[in-house]
């Protein structure tokens, strides 16, 4: 499992997840609108789900019906 970063995340990109995430598997580029968690590299400890001001980040499980399709935009990220 994984935690995915979902849609409210777009265009905020506030970065409190990267400052928390004791493996540093999230990442962006300039030219990107979102966050996103490597999923290789994610051990699963959650801490970056409780930071997000925008309430973006589930475990993969817990992602709601409505972003779906984050998840699969997600590993295609680190493809």
């Amino acid at each position: 499992m994984t935690y995915i970063i979902t849609e409210p995340c777009i265009g905020v990109k506030d970065g409190g997840c990267v400052d928390v995430c004791p493996v540093d598997c999230i990442h962006t580029t300039e030219d990107d609108d979102m966050y996103y968690i490597d999923p290789s590299e994610c051990i699963d400890c959650g801490a970056c789900e409780p930071v997000c001001p925008v309430t973006a980040i589930f475990a993969e499980f817990a992602v709601p019906a409505d972003w779906h399709s984050y998840i699969s935009k997600n590993y295609r990220y680190f493809d």
